[in-house]
Protein backbone atom coordinates (compact mmCIF):
# COMPACT_ATOMS: atom_id res chain seq x y z
CA UNK A 1 0.00 0.00 0.00
CA UNK A 2 1.20 3.44 -0.91
CA UNK A 3 2.12 6.02 1.91
CA UNK A 4 -0.31 8.49 -0.06
CA UNK A 5 -3.37 6.09 0.45
CA UNK A 6 -6.32 5.92 2.52
CA UNK A 7 -8.10 2.74 4.03
CA UNK A 8 -11.35 1.74 5.51
CA UNK A 9 -12.34 -2.05 5.57
CA UNK A 10 -15.65 -3.61 6.56
CA UNK A 11 -16.37 -6.68 7.28
CA UNK A 12 -19.95 -8.13 6.76
CA UNK A 13 -22.22 -11.17 7.41
CA UNK A 14 -24.05 -12.81 4.40
CA UNK A 15 -26.94 -11.00 5.07
CA UNK A 16 -28.51 -9.54 2.04
CA UNK A 17 -29.57 -6.64 4.62
CA UNK A 18 -26.06 -5.68 4.88
CA UNK A 19 -25.98 -4.44 1.09
CA UNK A 20 -27.23 -1.37 2.43
CA UNK A 21 -24.73 -1.03 4.77
CA UNK A 22 -22.19 -1.39 1.95
CA UNK A 23 -24.21 1.11 0.00
CA UNK A 24 -23.84 3.44 2.54
CA UNK A 25 -20.26 3.28 3.62
CA UNK A 26 -19.39 3.51 -0.23
CA UNK A 27 -21.37 6.77 -0.80
CA UNK A 28 -19.23 8.32 2.40
CA UNK A 29 -15.88 7.04 0.86
CA UNK A 30 -16.60 7.93 -2.84
CA UNK A 31 -17.77 11.46 -1.29
CA UNK A 32 -14.86 11.66 0.59
CA UNK A 33 -12.55 9.91 -2.45
CA UNK A 34 -13.73 13.60 -4.73
CA UNK A 35 -16.14 11.85 -7.14
CA UNK A 36 -19.53 14.21 -8.00
CA UNK A 37 -23.14 12.88 -7.53
CA UNK A 38 -23.19 10.68 -10.63
CA UNK A 39 -20.13 8.87 -10.44
CA UNK A 40 -21.21 8.16 -6.45
CA UNK A 41 -24.03 6.83 -7.82
CA UNK A 42 -21.98 4.58 -10.20
CA UNK A 43 -19.63 2.98 -7.61
CA UNK A 44 -22.32 2.60 -5.64
CA UNK A 45 -24.26 0.80 -8.14
CA UNK A 46 -20.98 -1.59 -8.78
CA UNK A 47 -20.41 -2.15 -5.39
CA UNK A 48 -24.19 -3.36 -4.70
CA UNK A 49 -23.97 -6.17 -7.50
CA UNK A 50 -20.64 -7.01 -6.21
CA UNK A 51 -21.84 -7.34 -2.64
CA UNK A 52 -25.02 -9.02 -3.81
CA UNK A 53 -23.12 -11.37 -5.75
CA UNK A 54 -20.74 -12.14 -2.82
CA UNK A 55 -23.73 -13.18 -0.49
CA UNK A 56 -26.09 -14.68 -3.03
CA UNK A 57 -23.19 -16.44 -5.46
CA UNK A 58 -20.20 -16.71 -3.48
CA UNK A 59 -21.30 -17.55 -0.03
CA UNK A 60 -24.34 -19.24 -0.92
CA UNK A 61 -26.55 -16.78 1.75
CA UNK A 62 -24.92 -18.32 4.59
CA UNK A 63 -24.58 -16.11 7.44
CA UNK A 64 -21.64 -18.06 9.25
CA UNK A 65 -19.83 -16.42 5.86
CA UNK A 66 -18.38 -12.87 5.56
CA UNK A 67 -17.90 -10.35 3.06
CA UNK A 68 -15.08 -8.63 3.05
CA UNK A 69 -14.79 -5.06 1.50
CA UNK A 70 -11.81 -2.44 1.34
CA UNK A 71 -11.55 0.77 0.32
CA UNK A 72 -8.19 2.47 -0.92
CA UNK A 73 -8.25 5.84 -1.60
CA UNK A 74 -5.41 7.12 -3.95
CA UNK A 75 -4.62 11.10 -5.62
CA UNK A 76 -6.15 9.22 -8.48
CA UNK A 77 -8.37 7.18 -8.21
CA UNK A 78 -10.35 4.75 -5.57
CA UNK A 79 -10.14 0.53 -5.47
CA UNK A 80 -12.44 -1.59 -3.81
CA UNK A 81 -12.04 -4.61 -3.02
CA UNK A 82 -15.23 -7.33 -2.38
CA UNK A 83 -14.38 -10.63 -1.21
CA UNK A 84 -16.69 -13.97 -0.15
CA UNK A 85 -15.81 -16.93 1.29
CA UNK A 86 -17.47 -19.02 -1.77
CA UNK A 87 -15.78 -21.62 -4.19
CA UNK A 88 -15.21 -18.65 -7.08
CA UNK A 89 -15.75 -18.57 -10.38
CA UNK A 90 -14.71 -17.91 -13.80
CA UNK A 91 -15.66 -14.42 -15.32
CA UNK A 92 -14.63 -15.31 -18.71
CA UNK A 93 -17.75 -18.45 -18.60
CA UNK A 94 -20.35 -15.95 -18.11
CA UNK A 95 -23.31 -15.82 -20.21
CA UNK A 96 -23.66 -12.59 -22.55
CA UNK A 97 -26.39 -11.07 -20.63
CA UNK A 98 -26.76 -8.59 -24.13
CA UNK A 99 -27.44 -11.73 -26.27
CA UNK A 100 -30.93 -12.73 -28.15
CA UNK A 101 -31.12 -16.08 -25.95
CA UNK A 102 -30.10 -14.12 -22.11
CA UNK A 103 -31.99 -10.33 -22.42
CA UNK A 104 -34.97 -11.56 -20.89
CA UNK A 105 -33.30 -13.37 -17.89
CA UNK A 106 -33.73 -12.52 -14.41
CA UNK A 107 -30.16 -12.51 -13.41
CA UNK A 108 -26.75 -12.27 -15.20
CA UNK A 109 -26.56 -8.37 -15.14
CA UNK A 110 -24.19 -7.55 -12.17
CA UNK A 111 -21.10 -7.81 -13.82
CA UNK A 112 -22.19 -6.07 -17.33
CA UNK A 113 -23.24 -3.26 -15.01
CA UNK A 114 -19.85 -3.24 -12.91
CA UNK A 115 -17.88 -3.65 -16.28
CA UNK A 116 -19.85 -0.26 -17.88
CA UNK A 117 -19.58 1.87 -14.34
CA UNK A 118 -16.27 1.40 -13.04
CA UNK A 119 -12.77 2.51 -15.15
CA UNK A 120 -11.51 -1.65 -14.13
CA UNK A 121 -12.96 -4.66 -13.16
CA UNK A 122 -10.62 -7.99 -12.04
CA UNK A 123 -11.87 -11.29 -10.55
CA UNK A 124 -9.09 -12.83 -8.38
CA UNK A 125 -10.31 -16.17 -7.78
CA UNK A 126 -9.31 -19.05 -5.86
CA UNK A 127 -10.87 -22.45 -6.00
CA UNK A 128 -12.17 -23.42 -2.00
CA UNK A 129 -10.34 -19.84 -0.95
CA UNK A 130 -13.24 -17.45 -2.23
CA UNK A 131 -13.60 -14.96 -5.20
CA UNK A 132 -12.16 -10.99 -4.78
CA UNK A 133 -13.37 -8.89 -6.88
CA UNK A 134 -11.67 -5.11 -7.72
CA UNK A 135 -12.97 -2.34 -8.67
CA UNK A 136 -10.95 0.99 -9.68
CA UNK A 137 -12.67 4.37 -10.58
CA UNK A 138 -10.64 6.85 -11.66
CA UNK A 139 -10.76 10.27 -10.32
CA UNK A 140 -11.82 12.64 -13.93
CA UNK A 141 -12.18 9.54 -15.66
CA UNK A 142 -15.17 11.09 -17.53
CA UNK A 143 -16.64 7.63 -17.74
CA UNK A 144 -20.29 8.55 -17.64
CA UNK A 145 -21.37 7.16 -20.43
CA UNK A 146 -21.83 3.53 -21.09
CA UNK A 147 -20.08 3.82 -24.45
CA UNK A 148 -17.29 0.48 -24.66
CA UNK A 149 -18.41 -3.01 -24.69
CA UNK A 150 -16.24 -5.24 -22.74
CA UNK A 151 -18.19 -8.89 -22.81
CA UNK A 152 -20.67 -10.01 -20.53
Amino acid sequence: MAADASVVEVVLESDLKNVEVAEEVTRRVSNTAGFDEDEQHRIDMAVHESVINAIWHGNKNDPSKHIWLRFEIFSDRLEIRVRDQGNGYDPGHLPDPLSQENLLNVSGRGIFLIRTFMDDFRVESRAGQGTEVVLVKRLNSNNSAPSRREGP
